[in-house]
Order: structure tokens, then sequence, then C-alpha cells
């Protein structure tokens, strides 16, 4: 795969897909991108597990902060990396090592490990490298355009008044399956 670009599609994909996410590097610090992300992502639905060995046994945000991805009492989706680069291989190795393995590697904006992303496709992962889910869920819900942001998407959608909408991703996938936008859309009655 080119991991120099994404289409939208696959992104989409992954992002309608993934339930749960662990979170490699998160903090607690109300200033780190790591937690803006975790927030962000929590309340999109999303459960998000933060992983981060000098903070284990904590909370953040009402969830338990775990040591190691093998200390996580539940499946998960996707590991989200927020470290250093030079930390990619060690934790694809440790998400390989999980029973049952996550869908997805995503390393985080400015974190890219080829070596990382060969060991985890070749043992059937999808790998996102460079990107933030935040900021791509923002892109592709059109909520980030709310802040004059050009997002390469186009939507009929009114923003509400009062407040911020929350859009969801909820629309036709190639790689995510059928949605219930798509399914609606399909029956062309507009019916739930």
């Amino acid at each position: 795969m080119n991991h120099d670009s994404y289409s939208d599609d696959y992104i989409r994909g992954i992002l309608n897909t993934v339930k749960s996410i662990a979170m490699v590097g998160a903090s607690e610090k109300e200033n780190r991108p790591s937690y803006f992300a975790f927030k962000y992502l929590l309340e999109r639905g999303y459960t998000v597990i933060p992983v981060n060995p000098g903070h284990a046994g904590t909370d953040m945000l009402g969830r338990r902060i775990y040591a190691r991805l093998a200390d996580i009492p539940e499946p998960v989706d996707m590991v989200d990396v927020f470290r250093a680069a030079r930390y990619a291989l060690p934790i694809v190795q440790d998400a390989l090592a999980l029973k049952p393995r996550p869908q997805v590697i995503w390393m985080q904006l400015g974190i890219r490990s080829d070596e990382a992303a060969a060991l985890a496709e070749a043992n059937g992962l999808k790998v996102v490298m460079n990107r933030c889910p935040k900021i791509e869920y923002g892109r592709l819900s059109s909520e980030i355009a709310w802040m004059g942001v050009n997002t390469r998407t186009i939507t009929s959608r009114k923003a509400t008044s009062g407040g911020i909408q929350r859009l969801s991703l909820n629309r036709t996938s190639a790689r995510g399956g059928a949605t219930e936008a798509a399914e609606r859309a399909e029956r062309g009655d507009g019916t739930r």
C-alpha cells in the first residue's frame, strides 16, 4: 500500500468499522494533543482505552489507564500510536500478540515507520501513518468545515444553530460496508 496518501474511502471505512481504540501514549495533561484526540474520539462514541505505563492504574476521563496493550482486558479494534516512530515497531509487535488481534494500526501525525507498517500488513492489519483520527473524523464528517477549514468534501447538511453540530461518518463506504444512510438511500423512502 502507498502510505504517502490514503483515499477518503479507506479512512472512512476504518473510522466506520472500529469501535474500540487503544491509544498508546495517551496523556492526562489537558494541553497535550493525545488528550484532545482521546476526548474527541470518546465524545464520538468510540471506546477509547488509554495506554501509558507512567500513569497505569489511574483514570483518564473515566477510563482506566493500562501500562501495556497486553494488560487491556477487552478486545481492541485499533491501536493508535501516540509515541515516537522508533517505538512503532515494538508497539506493532505487542499488538500482534493480542488475542484477538486489532484490525488497524494508526500512527499519529509525524509518525511513520515503514518497517512497522510492513509487519502489520504482512499479518493482515490495515495501517495508517502520519494522520490523526480526530482530524480525519472531523474532516470527513464536515465538522471541521465550520471552522473555515477546507475539508475537500461537500455536504448539503445545514449546520444547526446554537452550538456545534455533530455529524457522523454514517455514509456509504467502499471499505466499511452498508450503513444506515446507505440503506435509506437504497430504499429511497427516507424511512429508518
